[in-house]
């Protein structure tokens, strides 16, 4: 199943779902949420009316680093002994089709496409048998970073963090397989990043149970999983497409602050 969070041409959020009819994907309101009891309604609202969100509004946004060989080698960085793991503030969070703006402390900030894990309800010291039990579902994300800040402060917190640094989106799919899915890059038009989730050096369920021995995890919180090879730079007027097989694409602009 699909999850989306949209707005209507009158203003209001809604939670919903979303499914491909034949080619046209339709959008439906829900009663509920997806954390808890919901109930669907019939899906009949064109996806082109309404305007898609985030679709999720998480406590935490948690990152991992270096989860890629390749990307780790492309930095001339050492691969983590255990999961290296910094966090985003909510504020960075936009949605499809939403801007991210370049800040005029930086020269170069780059994209970094990732595989987003919701988290389903809370848990602390979660283990890695029990972990696929607190995840809802999937969806896309891209850690932007102001690489020139990540390297002048030593700590991560400015370079990550600035607002619409965490496009997330376009849906939470739960019918999605991890294992080894294709993660592709590109900017206008141009592919920078490709691999596959199967060459993660921490698998899914041992960041979970990693993260989890450091913090609670909420429903609806979000773990960036961390990204390939390919890393490159975004500029004024650019169009970013982030892509994971098995869920959809999700598309940025870029624009000066």
């Amino acid at each position: 199943m699909r999850f989306v969070r949209y707005q209507k041409p009158n203003g209001d959020i809604e939670n919903g779902w979303s499914f491909d009819d034949r080619g046209s994907i339709l959008v439906g309101p829900m009663q509920g949420n997806p954390y808890g009891d919901f109930q669907r309604q019939e899906a009949k609202i064109p996806l082109e009316d309404v305007k898609l969100l985030t679709p999720v509004q998480p406590t935490k946004i948690i990152c991992i680093g270096r989860n890629y060989a390749a990307h780790a080698k492309e930095h001339n960085s050492e691969l983590p002994e255990v999961p290296l793991i910094f966090l985003k503030p909510p504020s960075a969070l936009i949605g499809p089709d939403d801007v991210i703006r370049l800040p005029p402390q930086s020269k170069q900030v780059e994209h970094e496409a990732e595989l987003v894990i919701v988290i389903s309800r809370k848990g602390r010291w979660i283990s890695t048998e029990t972990a696929q039990d607190y995840i809802l579902g999937y969806t896309i994300g891209n850690d932007i970073t102001a690489r020139d800040l990540q390297r002048s402060d030593g700590q991560w917190t400015r370079a990550k963090g600035f607002d619409t640094f965490c496009p997330v989106g376009p849906w939470i799919e739960t019918d999605f397989d991890p294992a080894d899915a294709l993660i592709t890059c590109y900017v206008n038009g141009e592919m920078r990043q490709m691999s596959t989730t199967r060459d993660m050096v921490f698998s899914i369920r041992q960041l979970i149970a990693f993260i989890t021995s450091v913090m609670t995890l909420e429903a609806g919180d979000i773990i960036l999983t961390g990204t390939p090879a390919g890393v490159g730079q975004l500029n004024n007027g650019d169009n970013l497409e982030t892509r994971i097989e098995g869920i959809g694409s999700l598309r940025n602009y870029v624009a000066l602050e």
